[in-house]
Order: C-alpha cells, then structure tokens, then sequence
C-alpha cells in the first residue's frame, strides 16, 4: 500500500521558516520524482517546486525561488520542504506528490501526472 505523509505544518510567522517532511511507504522512492503542491482557499493546485528522481536537480515557482529548498533523503524515504522568509500569502495546505519515472528526468507542474498524493498539511503565515 503506496503512503505519503506529510507533516511539519503549522502557524507561523511572517519571516519565520518552516520544514516540511513526506515520508513514503510502499513504493521505490528512487524511481519518483516528488513534487510538493499547494492550494489556497479559493484557488487551483499549484506546484510549489519538486525533485526529480535522476540527478535530484530541483525546479521552483518563481513564487518561492530563493525561498523554499526542496531536498530527499533516499536512506530515510523522505523529502522535505524547507520555508524560509515566509510570506502570508503563502499560507495554504501543502501536498506531496509523486512522479514514476517523472517527466523524462524533471519535475512536472501538472497534477495529472502525479501517481500518489499525501493528505496535505496546513501552512498559515500570520502577518
């Protein structure tokens, strides 16, 4: 049985930083790419940035470029989400995703291609 879970949301403030965590079970995380979505009252899923699964390179929205920092952590089954100089409107609730053998090598921005998804963690930014 696949499991993503995601967990690390919270209240914060703004400037503060958070981390987020998606720990998997039940598939070969090496052969994912992971992305991390978010989604606002109101408004579409949106990819925040995501991992791929060859060479670990990382994409962003330029939303959040220079902000966040997507890492994984292979022995550990993990990827991670670090939030620096957060913004209140980056407050929503926050997913992991993942890619088998995902976009050729990169980090799709389409939640179709996601094969697995966690049940999402809330992030609020307090101004």
């Amino acid at each position: 049985q696949v499991q993503l879970v995601e967990s690390g949301g919270g209240l914060v403030q703004a400037g503060g930083s958070r981390r987020l965590s998606c720990a998997a079970s039940g598939v070969t995380f090496s052969h994912y790419a992971m992305g991390w979505f978010r989604q606002a009252p109101g408004k579409e899923r949106e990819l925040v940035g995501g991992i791929s699964w060859t060479d670990y390179s990382t994409a962003y929205a330029a939303s959040v470029k220079g902000r966040f920092t997507i890492s994984r952590d292979k022995a550990k089954n993990t990827v991670y989400l670090q939030m620096d100089s957060l913004k209140p409107e980056d407050t929503a609730v926050y997913y992991c995703a993942a890619d088998f053998l995902g976009a050729g090598g990169g980090v799709s921005r389409f939640t179709s291609e996601y094969d697995y998804w966690g049940q999402g963690t809330q992030v609020t930014v307090s101004s």
